[in-house]
């Protein structure tokens, strides 16, 4: 009787053991697991290597040519997604770019267009550049092209230049609209521009530089400045009680955030200070750093054009609500 409670005892005790050290591998097994999951251990797939990057698009559309901008990333070993910018908007982001034989597509939601259904872009890469179609949600079908966009890294600090006014105070010299419907006028020294119309665009073009701009907007006012004609910092009446976004007062739009919305209210002068170098924006609102030297990965919606390694004007969003400017300088800056 003892003889045998002895060994039931040894044996639950081998079982004991055993599942101790079972238990003990498992985290072990789980640990390697994680590590081959990682950033490190990531391989870009072949058929993938040429279409993954940032690309600068133009679309031909309804006899105009339209910018457009697509970023293509990596998510883990195999999903490809992104970020994609049409002429109008902010940027969306592609949840999956499918890749088949050379081919790719994806679909998004519609943003600020009319009605509902999904957008369909198809494209395919030859000789270096991207070529397809943008289908609306309405069945428009519109062709367009792409190249790889530059990196725009500038390797010296930089010089600033002679101050530019761009606006003298009297009139509109040294400027252009985009359209016959121009609301902007100059009265007792102030730019204003008294309602939805034209976009006010500067006939100088510039590189890097700083820009000072002095405003003035009206509650529920929308309007920004586009930076080189295509990257829009935003003027708008952004309730001070919201977290900050890419969309409000001080955000390079549908991009950066700025670290709070650094407003003095409508009806009141708010002044930007902003330095451009190359794609590293900082803009100073009233005083306060809110966008520190951060990269801005590509062209607004509204953008002239997606030419990115060129020169760019200013130009004064005006298509949306009325607003006023008291100063703008531009100091441009040399390597």
């Amino acid at each position: 009787m003892k003889f045998n409670k002895l060994i039931n005892y040894s044996t639950l005790a081998t079982v004991l053991v055993m599942t101790v050290s079972s238990c003990n591998n498992a985290p072990k097994e789980e640990t390697d697991k994680d590590d081959v999951h990682n950033a490190a251990t990531q391989v870009i797939p072949d058929e993938a290597k040429d279409l993954i990057g940032r690309w600068d698009i133009t679309v031909e559309k309804d006899g105009k040519q339209v910018p457009s901008w697509l970023e293509i990333k990596l998510s883990g070993f195999n999903t490809l997604v992104g970020y994609f910018v049409a002429d109008a908007g902010s940027a969306r982001p592609v949840s999956h770019v499918k890749l088949d034989g050379g081919k790719f597509m994806f679909e998004i939601p519609t943003q600020w267009e009319d009605g509902t259904g999904l957008i369909k872009v198809e494209g395919a890469l030859e000789a270096g550049k991207i070529k397809g179609s943008v289908t609306s949600n309405k069945g428009n079908v519109y062709n367009y092209e792409g190249e790889k966009a530059p990196y725009l890294v500038r390797q010296s600090a930089g010089k600033l230049g002679t101050a530019i006014e761009l606006f003298n105070g009297k009139d509109l010299t040294g400027w252009k609209t985009s359209s016959e419907d121009s609301q902007w006028e100059v009265k007792d020294g102030i730019l204003i521009n008294k309602k939805a119309g034209a976009n006010l665009i500067s006939e100088q073009t510039f590189e890097d530089f700083k820009l000072e701009a002095e405003f003035r907007y009206a509650e529920g006012g929308n309007s920004g400045i586009y930076l080189r004609g295509r990257y829009e910092v935003q003027i708008e009446d952004s309730p001070l009680d919201r977290h900050p976004g890419s969309l409000y007062y001080g955000g390079v739009y549908g991009f950066l955030t700025p670290s709070e919305i650094a407003t003095l209210g409508p009806n009141q002068w708010n002044k930007y200070e902003i330095t451009l170098r190359g794609r590293m924006v900082t803009v100073v609102a009233n005083g306060k750093t809110v966008i520190n030297n951060q990269e801005i990965p590509g062209i607004t919606g509204g953008a002239l054009d997606s030419k990115e390694g060129e020169p760019g004007p200013i130009y004064l969003q005006g298509d949306h609500t009325g607003v006023e400017f008291r100063k703008i300088t531009i100091t441009p800056i040399t390597n």
